[in-house]
C-alpha cells in the first residue's frame, strides 16, 4: 500500500514541482503532485494532505477554481497559492478564496520553508479541532473586525483611521517569536503585501500582509523587545499599525467581516 503523502504539490511545470519537492524533502516531509487541474482533484477526492501547494496558473482552470472545490466540498486541507503572476489581484483573491498563504515566484528556499513550517502547523490546528482537544485555544476575531485571510485583521476608528493587527491563528502558526520587525512611521502599506517581519526562534523569518492600504500615522511600540505582547492579546494591547486609509471603501470589499467566523 502506497504510503499517504503530506503534501499535494499542483503545477504544470515539473521543474516548479522538481525545487518545491525538493524542500519539502528536506523539511521530513512526504509528497505527491499534480501537472493539471483534473489529476489534482482526483488526488485531493480520494486521499488526505496535511497541506496543498498550488499554483494559479493551471491547463484548463485555475488555481483559484481548486480553492473553490475545496469549499463546495467542505475540506478543510489548507492551500498555498504560488504564482509568477504576481500581482495584488492575485494575492487578495487568493487570500478572499480561502487560501492560508500566497508566495510569488520566484521564491527563495527560505520563503517556501516559512510557509510550508505555517501551513503544517494550520493543518495541526484542524486536526486538533476534529479531535476536540482542547490544549490549543484559538482566540477568535472580535466581530467588529475584518480580515484579509488568515492573517491581518482591520478595525476602523471613528475618527476614520485604521487600526490593524495579526490575528491569533497567525501569531499561533508561528510562535514562539523572537523578534518583530515594524515599517516606519509615514511608510505607506499596500493591502496583500508584507508589512511586518516575525522572526521566530527556529531561525525562519514570517511575513504579515496589510489587510489595506494606507500611510502609517503611528506603530506600536510596545511591541519593539516584547513580542509576548502580541502572542497574549493580538486584538487589543497587541496592535501593530495605525494608518490613514487610502483605498478604504473598495479594499473592505476584499475583507472578510469577522462576525462570519462565529
Amino acid at each position: 500500500m502506497e504510503e499517504r503523502a503530506n503534501i499535494l504539490i499542483i503545477d504544470d511545470e515539473k521543474v516548479i514541482i522538481d525545487s518545491i519537492a525538493k524542500i519539502v524533502d528536506l523539511e521530513g516531509y512526504s509528497y505527491d503532485y499534480a501537472l493539471d487541474f483534473q489529476s489534482a482533484l482526483e488526488k485531493i477526492f480520494s486521499n488526505y494532505y496535511n497541506l496543498i501547494i498550488c499554483d494559479i496558473m493551471l491547463p484548463a482552470r485555475d488555481g483559484f477554481q481548486i480553492l473553490y472545490e475545496l469549499e463546495s466540498k467542505r475540506i478543510e486541507t489548507p492551500v498555498i497559492i504560488t504564482t509568477g503572476y504576481s500581482t495584488i489581484e492575485n494575492a487578495v483573491k487568493s487570500l478572499y478564496l480561502g487560501a492560508i498563504d500566497y508566495i510569488p515566484k520566484p521564491f527563495s528556499i527560505d520563503e517556501m520553508i516559512s510557509v510550508i513550517k505555517r501551513g503544517m502547523r494550520y493543518s495541526e490546528m484542524i486536526c486538533q479541532k476534529k479531535k476536540n482537544k482542547n490544549n490549543l485555544l484559538l482566540v477568535p476575531c472580535p466581530a467588529k473586525y475584518y480580515r484579509l485571510g488568515y492573517s491581518c485583521w482591520m478595525n476602523k476608528e471613528h475618527d476614520g483611521s485604521v487600526i490593524l493587527g495579526a490575528t491569533d491563528f497567525f501569531i499561533k502558526t508561528i510562535e514562539p517569536i523572537l523578534n518583530i520587525e515594524l515599517m516606519n512611521v509615514t511608510d505607506t502599506l499596500a493591502q496583500a503585501m508584507p508589512s511586518v517581519k516575525f522572526s521566530t526562534k527556529d531561525g525562519l523569518a514570517h511575513q504579515m500582509f496589510a489587510a489595506i492600504s494606507g500611510k502609517i500615522i503611528a506603530r506600536n511600540e510596545k511591541l519593539i523587545g516584547n513580542s509576548e505582547l502580541i502572542e497574549k492579546d493580538p486584538y487589543f494591547e497587541g496592535w501593530i499599525y495605525k494608518i490613514i486609509p487610502s483605498e478604504l471603501e473598495y479594499e473592505m470589499k476584499q475583507l472578510i467581516p469577522c462576525s462570519s467566523d462565529r
